[in-house]
């Protein structure tokens, strides 16, 4: 009980701020005790609402407080008497934590746990285990609920002992009874050569965790890179059906205007001819009138002398034929051609857009194949896009063969077309993991793959596949290869063969080429970042020089 009074005097002469005994006590209006510099700083943030940090109650104006000089000698007192503040509610033990197994009554949290004495002991406590040099041998751990765990259920002894025969912990007693013969080390020795296993496991994970980070990041860029695509598409298809509409509005006013004047014209033309028609019928009216009087006449000599005197009918017209009105169908007709045309050709364009379309995704890098059967099963069917041929290119075979001519082909004039550069593109993109396959005839031909941007009017640098940063390209010559990237050349080795293969992992930044005949031959790899979908691309040295794009399936 007397620990209980002394326990009730440190906790009533303590502040409910800092927990601490009293320093300068202070009394608010509401009878409630704090240290002065605690309650200062306590009003200071409320902000001219001042309240006491126990029942809540408000004063206002600020309360003006004093020194209590009665607590201040009281605490003095306290404090001489070797008597300490009680702890804050903070350094006792809570169900989730560790408690002192020495502390009587409200129990500390644990500050150490000791593998020896199988206690827990808070800093108080724990001091013999820093001072006594017997205690200063035990093995002292952060706190732990289960420290009984390491006792041998059987012999009520700490296990130090591991048999990796059965793979579990074990006392001396064990060892001499049912663990005799077998293999067993000492729980530091298992736990060095486990520490090394966990070691290597946290390598591979870490590894694991920069690759996936790697993957994560090749994914953002591929995302970015649709998204960019995406909306280059969207600014112009509306810059190109802006175009397109203009384009029919003016057509639709031509033709309007044309109509309306042959309109002009034509009933200007009948007009004149009705006309004249009706003239005519006056005129035959006023003579039938004189020759109805006439034949009334009843005196003969006077009827025979004045008709010579009519005079005769004037020569008629020839007959009007009227056909049909016919002559604006055939405009009629010609603007529902070209209607049924566009839509035909929107149709099938947007057919086709719509099956490309669901097969862009965002896969994860696959492992690079092996064998060429591996390869074909990424085989893409490739074709060339006339519409980015050079104009001396003749393209073939389905448009998957391209030939250097010595004249110029009739194509028609397009923004996409290569106007120096003896190159094509293809009219598919390629994302995802794609492999295809080039025969070339004859040597000077550059296996490339390139972004759609790159640029195509001109003979500079920025054009020509392997020249700048937006293409990849390898150089195919009779004898040799070289591979080029942003106008950066590079020898490489390998045998000849008529036929090279293109490897494409776009999500995981790879491109490879290689020397395709009886065997696969690697000749050069790229690492890299891809931020947009690329196309495969053909490029020619001089006239006479071809290639193809081969059929895999």
């Amino acid at each position: 009980m007397a620990q209980k009074g002394v326990q009730l005097d440190q906790e009533t002469f303590s502040c409910s701020i800092c927990l601490d005994l009293l320093k300068d006590p202070v009394t608010t209006p509401c009878g409630h005790n704090y240290c002065m510099n605690c309650i200062k700083s306590h009003w200071d943030v409320e902000d001219r609402k001042y309240s006491c940090p126990q029942c809540r109650k408000t004063f206002t104006p600020r309360p003006v407080l004093l020194k209590n000089n009665l607590l201040a000698d009281l605490v003095e007192e306290l404090k001489k008497t070797g008597l300490q503040a009680a702890p804050a509610d903070h350094c006792y033990a809570g169900a989730e934590d560790v408690a002192c197994d020495v502390c009587t009554g409200r129990k500390l949290k644990a500050h150490k746990s000791c593998l020896q004495c199988l206690a827990a002991f808070c800093e108080k406590h724990l001091q013999h285990h820093y001072e006594s040099e017997t205690f200063k041998k035990h093995k002292l751990v952060e706190p732990s609920k289960k420290l009984q765990e390491n006792v041998c259920s059987r012999h009520d002894e700490v296990m130090k002992i591991f048999c990796r025969t059965d793979q579990q912990l074990i006392c001396s007693l064990c060892l001499m009874e049912e663990h005799k013969g077998h293999d067993t080390v000492s729980v530091a020795a298992e736990r060095t050569e486990r520490q090394r296993e966990l070691e290597g496991s946290r390598q591979t994970i870490q590894q694991r965790i920069q690759d996936r980070e790697k993957d994560v990041k090749l994914l953002q860029q591929q995302a970015e890179a649709i998204n960019l695509s995406a909306d280059k598409a969207v600014e112009d298809s509306e810059k190109i059906f802006t175009e397109l509409i203009r384009l029919l509005e003016k057509r639709s006013s031509d033709v309007k205007q044309q109509v309306r004047s042959q309109q002009k014209s034509e009933v200007s033309r009948v007009r004149e001819l009705q006309e004249k028609l009706e003239q005519e019928i006056t005129e035959l009216k006023r003579k039938d009138a004189e020759l109805k009087k006439l034949s009334h006449t009843d005196d003969h000599t006077q009827f025979l002398h004045n008709y010579p005197s009519l005079s005769p009918l004037s020569q008629s017209a020839s007959s009007i034929h009227i056909s049909p009105l016919s002559c604006f169908e055939d405009v009629t007709a010609a603007v529902s051609e070209v209607r049924d045309i566009l839509q035909d050709i929107l149709r099938e364009k947007w057919t086709n857009f719509s099956l490309t379309e669901t097969e862009v995704d965002v896969p994860l890098p696959q492992p690079e194949p092996k064998t060429r059967a591996e390869f074909l099963k990424y085989s893409r069917e490739i074709t060339l896009d006339p519409n980015s041929a050079n104009t001396d290119l003749l393209l073939s075979e389905g448009n998957r063969k391209a030939t250097v001519m010595g004249q110029q082909q009739s194509y028609f004039s397009h923004p996409d077309r290569f106007t120096d550069w003896y190159q094509v593109l293809s009219r598919e993109s390629l994302t995802g993991c794609c492999y295809w396959e080039v025969e070339k005839r004859g040597g000077g031909v550059y296996v490339a793959v390139s972004y759609k941007n790159i640029s195509r009017t001109g003979e500079s640098d920025e054009c020509g596949f392997g020249r700048n940063d937006k293409s990849w390209a390898l150089d195919c010559d009779n004898n040799r290869y070289t591979f080029w990237y942003n106008n950066v050349q590079t020898p490489v080795s390998g045998p000849e063969s008529s036929r090279v293969g293109v490897y494409l992992d776009h999500s995981a930044g790879i491109l490879s080429f290689y020397s395709v005949s009886e065997t696969m031959t690697l000749l050069h790899r790229v690492q890299t970042s891809f931020t947009q979908p690329l196309y495969a691309g053909l490029r020619f040295y001089w006239f006479g020089h071809s290639a193809e794009l081969c059929k895999l399936k």
